[in-house]
Formats: structure tokens, sequence, C-alpha cells
């Protein structure tokens, strides 16, 4: 794949990603930084723009489009538009008609975009079982404690609860399923809603969903940025092979989804052990300190992170995601 098709392919995923036409400044913020963190990965000058052109409305999906002759690559980026969309957990009516749209520049038919949806969607639907949808009284960043439990977990199982996570997510990364990081996110929900759960708090979709963006996790741009580092590595199965093939090109990608869920994990334990004290800028600053501290940690469990992804079973992962 040249460097031109990933570049429409990303350009694509730009387009998904802003095409309900719903996100805020702090959202547009999170993905014009995911636009610049790829062009240093991809050495691809042209990344630069794309952005600028996506928000401006001044790249039409036709001349995205246009680079994709091979039909694996038009496949390829209608599943990451598809995931990026669903990402959430949801389509909008705008999403849908921008998939169709998208789907007929493609020249795909139903026939392959349905399955890809399906997967999709059953993948996404693990977002909105990884918590409850919502409980009594909470709401964003602003949930009431329940009684305290008698004998809360110790701080060691807390801690191999957040470094086991960090380490399956890490492993995702190397699968070369396009699909594979849309775990991902419903495992860190999953992650912080235990957590929470167990210092007192029970939260809600909503309330984790508002956590994770405020210190700087959306979902649609974290999926894009999983995606776009394993596009660029070489990693997706069309593109680069099985397992094991390109791992030191996804060291990248894997050491972002282990750092963010080890730091979101971290956090989350901070916020919710300390009775939830913590503002909005003190949230955001140690997020950032423990990210840091988690992308120096990533090489010394390489081998675990690699050992999981050669075992790992995606019905397990399902499994962990549903507390099942």
């Amino acid at each position: 794949m040249s460097p031109e098709q990933q570049q429409a392919i990303l350009a694509i995923g730009l387009l998904a990603a802003f095409a309900d036409g719903a996100h805020d400044a702090r959202e547009r913020e999170q993905i014009r930084q995911l636009a610049e963190s790829l062009v240093g990965n991809s050495g691809a000058a042209g990344l630069a723009g794309l952005y600028q052109q996506v928000l401006l409305k001044h790249l039409r999906l036709q001349d995205a489009v246009a680079p994709l002759t091979d039909p694996a690559h038009r496949q390829l980026a209608y599943e990451m538009a598809v995931c990026v969309c669903d990402a959430d957990g949801h389509l909008s009516a705008a999403e849908r008609d921008f998939l169709d749209t998208l789907a007929s520049a493609l020249g795909l038919d139903a026939a392959l975009t349905a399955p890809i949806e399906e997967q999709a969607g059953e993948m996404a639907e693990l977002a909105e079982t990884a918590a409850p949808a919502s409980v009594a009284s909470p709401t964003p960043l602003a949930v009431e404690a329940i009684p305290a439990p008698a004998s809360p977990p110790p701080d060691a199982e807390t801690e191999r609860r957040i470094l086991n996570q960090a380490i399956l997510c890490g492993a995702l990364e190397l699968l070369p399923q396009s699909w594979a990081s849309m775990a991902i996110i419903p495992l860190q929900i999953r992650l912080v809603y235990t957590i929470g759960k167990a210092h007192g708090y029970e939260l809600d979709q909503g309330h984790i969903r508002e956590l994770l963006a405020t210190v700087g996790v959306g979902m649609g741009s974290q999926y894009l940025e999983q995606f776009g580092r394993k596009l660029i590595g070489g990693l997706l199965g069309k593109i680069g092979g099985g397992l094991g093939r390109g791992v030191g090109r996804a060291a990248t990608g894997m050491a972002f989804s282990f750092a963010t869920t080890y730091a979101l994990g971290q956090v989350a334990r901070r916020y919710y052990g300390g009775g939830r004290q913590m503002s909005t800028a003190l949230l955001k600053d140690s997020y950032a300190e423990l990210l840091g501290r988690a992308k120096g940690m990533q090489s010394q469990y390489l081998p675990q992170i690699e050992d999981k992804a050669r075992t790992l079973d995606m019905q397990q992962v399902i499994g962990m995601v549903r507390g099942s």
C-alpha cells in the first residue's frame, strides 16, 4: 500500500469522525492531535493538512476515494469508517447517510457492506454492556457514593487488574483483524466501572464516557488513532499478514493502548479512591503524568503482551467486557 493510499484511507476515517457534526471543541482538538501524531509516524507530509481539509470541508469524499483502486483497500476503508462511526456505541442518522454515500462511492454492494456493519455493530454493543446505561441518580462526573463495601479490594488486587487489562489491550493491537481494536474501548469502560464500584460508586455510561473525555480519551478519536497506527505500521490483516509480522512497526500502537489503559485505570483509582475530590485540571494532569509513566513500562511487559496476543480468544474478551 502506497503512502497516497494510506492517506486516502485515513482521510476517509477523518470524514467519518466528523460525519455526525456533533463534535465539540474538545473532540475536535483530540482529532487534530491525532492527525499530527500520525504524521510523525508515517513520514507522509500530506497527512499534515488532512485535518484542516476535512474540518473546513475542502476535501470531497470522491477525491478521498479516488486513489483506492484495489478492491481490498476499498473494503478496508469502509471497515474503518464503520468502526469510527460505531465507536460511541450507536449510529446517528447523519452517520448512516455518510456510510451509504461512502459505500456507493467505493462501489461496494450490500453483500460486502452488511457483514462489516454487523460485525462492527456487535463490537460496538459491547461498550453499551460494559456499564449500565443509567442508574438511579448519577450525572456526568457528579455521582453520589453508595455505602462503601465492608472489605474493599486491596491495592495489590486493583493494581493487578489494571495491569492485566493494559496487557490485554496492548495484545489486541497485535491482532491482524481491523476490528480487534474496537474491543479496547469497552474494556476500558469496564475497567473504570469495576474500579468505581469497588470504591462504592455505582457508575453509568454517561459518567464514564465523560470521565474519559475529560482526561482526553475520545471514543471515535481513540479508535481512529488505533486504526491509523495499525494502518501505517502495516499490521492489518489485508496488508501486513498475520500475528508476529511487523511487531516492531506495531510497537507504537501497542504502547499507546497499553499506556492509555494503564493510565485510565490508575487515574480512576485515584479519583474514586479519594472520594471524587479531584478537579478537572487535576484529573487531566494526573492522567498525563500516569500516561508518561505507563509509556515507560511498555517494554518491560512486551513479552507478556506478545504471549497474550498468541493465545487471545475473542470470545473470552467479549465475556470479560460483559462481566461474565
